[in-house]
């Protein structure tokens, strides 16, 4: 970095740290990502993105994004899958469309779409509990993408001539097949990653500090809703399902925690977020007894593990969650981020000032359906509300994606006038 820029990324640095130790930075520092809306500003629909397996899109997008609006961190955009159609394409996914899928029924400026759906029935219970391997192979894989297909009569009997029945059942032709396809997957993500990591480490020399650690964290019930039994059927296992939920949840729980304490033991993240996406965790998705006893508890001591092992949590709080900024202001002191997408900002300022850092809660619809003049005055008034006394990063609610360009511009800079500090 040449002295300039490498002042530029000191700045911008210092002005992220001073608000998550929940100090007052010269002013409010922008963690804004691009996502879909720096594709469409650059000229591209989010098709063209996806599919551009060199990334040439993704980096022309981001660096133009970058320098025109000049937020405070590199944008974090592996959730738009850029770059990776071809991957999606060998994989042939059943639980998610993405723009420009053959035979998708989205359109080629979309974004992404999951279809929730069981993975794990009524029926299965005990099978999954008692043989998840086999479990996971037969059936939940073939469930999610169809190069699993001939995993479905899958049979690994585990004895002492288990070489010779192990290789007859993996070296059938349409399992033989399977396993070449995956080799491909991994071979193109591998290089996927690599070039990803090459253009963040472009932004990087440009003077944006990245403060993203890689991977991410699941609150255990999110990950029991998510990946097994899904919306609907989660919460009423909560009645119907009680020990089996607590019984899966716990060990998964334990997994994860050993998992956080060896993530970092070299220190090279220190001071780097880690995500939870909080999905489950809603206003009036559960009782309070029900929150504190499958989702709380669990919460804060992955937080707790993430703090021990030199990370930042970063916690992504999902839909309205007033309800429960009464846990949240529970946990430990100047140590997480906790962003959200609809809150009263005033109340959440309240209950967790000299507690953790906040962000998010603007509505990034205003930016796609309001005016200049709205924009601005809604921009004022969070910051009015939310960044006396430090601890605020300005985010909106979700991502900026078919925003108006003159309200993203009235947005950057009102933050920089009149989110300043001195």
């Amino acid at each position: 970095m040449t002295p300039e820029i490498q002042k530029k990324y000191d700045e911008k640095f210092k002005r992220m740290n001073d608000a998550l130790e929940l100090r007052e930075p010269d002013r409010v520092p922008i963690a804004i990502d691009g996502g879909k809306f720096m594709i469409n500003y650059a000229g591209y629909k989010m098709k063209d993105a996806i599919y551009d397996t060199d990334l040439e899109i993704y980096r022309e997008a981001a660096i133009k994004f970058m320098k025109d609006f000049d937020p405070d961190v590199v944008p974090k955009s592996a959730a738009y899958f850029f770059g990776e159609g071809i991957g999606h394409e060998m994989s042939q996914p059943k639980n998610m469309i993405i723009a420009g899928m053959k035979g998708g029924r989205i359109d080629d400026d979309s974004l992404h779409q999951f279809i929730e759906y069981p993975m794990l029935l009524d029926e299965e219970f005990d099978e999954f509990f008692s043989d998840r391997t086999g479990w996971r192979l037969r059936k939940f894989l073939p469930r999610i993408a169809g190069v699993f297909d001939s995993f479905k009569d899958l049979e690994l009997n585990y004895d002492n001539r288990a070489t010779i029945n192990v290789a007859l059942e993996l070296s059938k032709p349409e399992v033989r097949r399977s396993l070449e396809i995956l080799f491909e997957i991994g071979d193109f993500y591998r290089k996927q990653r690599k070039r990803f990591g090459e253009i963040v480490q472009e932004l990087v020399n440009m003077g944006y500090p990245d403060f993203w650690a890689g991977g991410a964290a699941a609150i255990p019930f999110d990950n029991y809703s998510d990946n097994y039994r899904g919306t609907v059927l989660s919460l009423s296992d909560l009645y119907t399902y009680e020990e089996e939920v607590l019984k899966y949840i716990e060990e998964y729980h334990q997994k994860q925690l050993q998992r956080i304490r060896n993530s970092n033991k070299d220190g090279s993240k220190n001071g780097l977020f880690i995500t939870a996406n909080l999905h489950k965790g809603i206003d009036g998705f559960m009782s309070d007894e029900h929150y504190e006893k499958f989702y709380w508890r669990h919460m804060k001591e992955l937080m707790q593990a993430e703090i021990d092992a030199g990370l930042i949590p970063d916690m992504f709080c999902e839909g309205k969650y007033n309800s429960r900024l009464k846990y949240l202001k529970q946990a430990p002191k100047g140590k997480i981020l906790y962003r959200f997408e609809t809150i009263d900002i005033e109340l959440a300022k309240k209950e967790l000032k000299g507690v953790a850092c906040i962000g998010g809660g603007f509505p990034s619809t205003l930016l796609q359906f309001g005016t200049k003049e709205q924009v601005v005055e809604e921009t004022k008034r969070f910051l009015d509300k939310a960044m006396p006394g430090g601890g605020y990063i300005f985010r909106t609610s979700s991502g900026i994606d078919g925003a108006k360009i003159d309200n993203v511009i009235a947005l950057f800079e009102t933050v920089k006038e009149y989110g300043r500090y001195r």
